[in-house]
């Protein structure tokens, strides 16, 4: 009996992470857009193309359009960034199913990668481009979702070179 019910606590177990697994990375993907979404409308609709100061002298918000890419790349190509972002989702969401070991980082990297991902994407779907606002002033203006897809990557870089050691 006691046996069946390690076996019973041990399934329960697997059971909850099997649940994490599956709940963390859109969780926090939706939060991302949702929060990014947000910040964006009310940018765009109180202070487009004004800047002012958050930290001064430090931080900026700028609310810009960015039909392009980073560093200004491919501007006016609307079309075939959008086509371009669906083609890279897809590689992106058949290397998240094909993982095996879906570690904390793993699925927290990812859910910061889709969120960023579809949070422009739908900027660019809904507006002809991207609204950027955070101004450092010594780099070109970006967005929440530019930031979650480089800490995601960053994250998951992290996370490979340790499974490689």
């Amino acid at each position: 009996m006691p046996d069946t019910e390690q076996n019973a606590k041990k399934k329960l177990k697997k059971s909850k992470k099997d649940k994490l697994t599956l709940l963390l990375t859109p969780s926090i993907a939706f939060f991302i857009i949702g929060l990014d979404f947000w910040i964006k409308t009310y940018l765009r609709l109180n202070y487009s193309f004004q800047s002012f100061p958050l930290i001064d002298k430090l931080v900026y918000i700028t609310v810009v359009f960015n039909s392009g890419t980073a560093f200004g790349l491919l501007q006016r190509e609307t079309t075939l960034l959008i086509y371009f972002t669906l083609i890279l989702i897809s590689v992106f969401w058949f290397i998240y199913k094909k993982e095996q070991e879906k570690k904390l980082t793993f699925l927290i990297a990812t859910g910061l990668i889709f969120g960023g991902a579809f949070s422009n994407l739908i900027d660019r779907l809904m507006l002809g481009a991207v609204v950027d606002y955070i101004d450092l002033r010594f780099w070109p203006v970006f967005n929440l979702s530019d930031s979650c897809i480089t800490i995601g990557a960053i994250l998951l870089i992290i996370d490979s070179l340790r499974k490689r050691s």
